[in-house]
């Protein structure tokens, strides 16, 4: 069973630097897409960062420049580090990862983690 845990969330003044970090558990057998998603009160969720399945870089004009997505395969992490915070950046932020399990192909979604942005 694949679970993904994130991490690193709080609260920060604009300008600030958070690091968030998701933990999978659980085997996928090839990783089609994996990211980090975030979602405002009354708005969508939406995309900020992510890898494609043939490992490319994708993020949201607003945080290009900013933010930046890794991932360590070994360890099974994929992390976004967030620099130049401003209160628009406050939201849910949530690690998605979609691929093929013995089960077939699925996409999973972390608990979320709290970023909040302060003036």
């Amino acid at each position: 069973q694949v679970q993904l845990v994130e991490s690193g969330g709080g609260l920060v003044q604009a300008g600030g630097s958070l690091r968030l970090s998701c933990a999978r558990s659980g085997d996928i057998l090839s990783i089609t897409a994996m990211g980090w998603y975030r979602q405002a009160p009354g708005m969508q969720r939406e995309l900020v960062a992510g890898f494609t399945g043939d490992g490319s870089t994708e993020y949201a004009d607003s945080v290009k420049g900013r933010f930046t997505i890794s991932r360590d395969d070994a360890k099974k992490l994929v992390t976004l580090q967030m620099n130049s915070l401003t209160p628009e950046d406050t939201a849910v932020y949530y690690c998605y990862t979609r691929g093929y399990t013995v089960g077939g192909d699925f996409g999973f979604w972390g608990q979320g983690t709290q970023v909040t942005v302060s003036s």
